[in-house]
C-alpha cells in the first residue's frame, strides 16, 4: 500500500513540473549517463536555470507577448 502511494505520489510530482515546463533532473541525469557516457552532467543548479532559460528565453529577453 505504501508503495503504491508513494508511487502516485512521485507521477503526480512529475506531472506537476511537466506542466510548468521543468523536467525530472533525475530523468535527465539516468539519460545523460545512458545515452551520452563521454559528456559531463550539469548540476541541479545548472540544469534548472538551462531549463528556465529555454522555456522563458535567455539573457533578459521574454518570449511571450506581453
Amino acid at each position: 500500500m505504501y508503495n503504491k502511494i508513494t508511487q502516485t505520489m512521485r507521477q503526480l510530482s512529475q506531472s506537476m513540473r511537466l506542466m510548468v515546463g521543468v523536467p525530472e533532473y533525475s530523468t535527465y541525469v539516468d539519460h545523460m549517463r545512458n545515452a551520452h557516457p563521454d559528456q559531463p552532467v550539469m548540476s541541479y543548479a545548472e540544469f534548472f536555470r538551462e531549463r528556465q532559460e529555454t522555456r522563458y528565453g535567455g539573457k533578459g529577453r521574454l518570449n511571450r507577448c506581453c
